[in-house]
């Protein structure tokens, strides 16, 4: 157990922090121009403008080919599916015998994503965001993603920003976007919440600037980790630890396994396309061994294959996503299935959960007492009131009680 997860890099955030703090500090105060600036110093673009034009969007559609729109829209109407279908209730009453109250969930008005274009483009996550925030309510919502080279957006994610709903699209990448989001510049609005994922220096900037605005989550390396008996198709495992391994040289890649024979065959086909510094075969003594360390490990992506798969589910307790049997690829829940791939990673599943509809809105309670209601709990909270020395706390129900 101690060697898988010591296979979790430890980030000495505190450093990265103080390295983003000058980035942040300088969007902070001069906006645009150090948003610029940094463009220039980290990306090598000068741009001209930040805010992605309507020109740029409706261009990017003529460069997307028909086959790859098409497959957008499979993928945004089974993500607005799943999304609308496991949306919270927008209102809950509860009528007790003398009163009423409840809870009334609101969206996040303004939301900031941050959609990455470093290593690789993901027009998905654009897709994974947009969406469930806009099921949400959320009426202004905002993107920044890195520009390339020539100082363009990649024009499949500007079409799948589009399709999501995006109010506005801004060319700013790394700490200075985040920045840039949270406290607003010439160009670019600040927000109240900025979610998606990012490397190492967005996660510290999110960090940073938590204290001013809400976050998702921190985020770390992608990872996954498989649960198989002998049932298990040791081809399909090979390849699912090699699509999380091919994201990052630091992501990581687990399989826990009560078969010698599917640890060998797995092991076997994955080393055919390279050797993997986080990837990791165990052989255990039983699945609810296996159980036990995924729960310690809460890993971003659990695939579990074995028989009778269904009935492990309710053992389940830290994960991100869960992919159940043979045919539930982790590449599905990334791109097409419907849920959402902006999962905790780094064993945050242990106090968070995946993006969703409810990470868009917040709540607020509300209650309407009757006369009885008071004469049946106002000594309590006289008595509490002062205990705590808060004598008008007491009085102001004195009132009410006729006292």
């Amino acid at each position: 157990m101690n060697e898988i997860l010591s296979l979790r890099r430890e980030f000495k955030i505190d450093d990265y922090i103080e390295k983003v703090k000058p980035v942040v500090d300088a969007v902070r105060k001069e906006g645009d121009k150090a948003v610029i600036k940094f463009t220039k110093e980290f990306d090598g673009v000068e741009l001209r403008e930040i805010k992605v034009g309507e020109d740029e969007i409706d261009a990017a559609y003529d460069e997307v080919s028909d086959d790859l729109i098409d497959a957008l829209e499979v993928a945004k109407e089974n993500i607005e599916r799943f999304h609308y279908v496991t949306a919270i209730e927008r209102e809950m009453r509860i009528q007790f015998e003398d009163c009423l109250m409840g809870k009334i969930y609101t969206p996040i008005e303004k939301v900031g994503a941050y959609v990455p274009g470093g290593r690789a483009s993901y027009p998905s996550t654009a897709l994974m965001i947009g969406i469930p925030a806009k099921i949400a309510g959320v009426e202004k919502l905002i993107a920044c993603t890195p520009p390339d080279s020539d100082g363009k957006i990649g024009p499949l994610t500007l079409v799948a920003l589009d399709m999501a709903g995006f109010d506005a699209v801004y060319k700013a990448g790394g700490a200075q976007a985040i920045a840039a989001m949270a406290y607003g510049t010439e160009s670019i609005p600040k927000v109240y919440k900025i979610v998606g994922p990012g490397n190492i220096f967005v996660t510290a900037a999110k960090l940073l600037v938590a204290k001013d605005v809400a976050i998702d989550m921190p985020a770390g390396p992608s990872e996954i980790m498989v649960i198989a008996d002998n049932t298990a198709n040791a081809e399909f495992i090979a390849y699912d630890c090699l699509a999380q391994l091919e994201h990052d040289p630091m992501a990581v890649a687990v399989v826990l396994t009560t078969s010698k024979d599917l640890a060998e065959r797995v092991r076997e086909l994955v080393e055919k396309h390279g050797s993997f510094e986080n990837f990791r075969i165990a052989v255990v003594e039983s699945i609810e061994k296996a159980i036990e360390i995924s729960n310690e490990f809460a890993p971003e992506h659990l695939t579990i294959a074995v028989e009778n798969v269904e009935e492990l589910l309710s053992k389940i307790r830290n994960a991100g996503s869960v992919f159940l049997g043979n045919y539930s690829p982790v590449a599905a829940g990334d791109y097409a299935s419907g849920t959402n791939h902006v999962l905790p990673t780094a064993g945050f599943a242990r106090m968070f959960g995946g993006l969703s509809v409810e990470s868009f809105m917040k709540h607020f309670t509300f209650q309407m007492l009757s006369e009885e209601t008071m004469n049946r709990i106002g000594d309590a909270i006289i008595k509490i009131a002062e205990a705590e020395g808060l004598r008008f706390h007491a009085e102001s129900v004195r009132r009410r009680l006729g006292r």
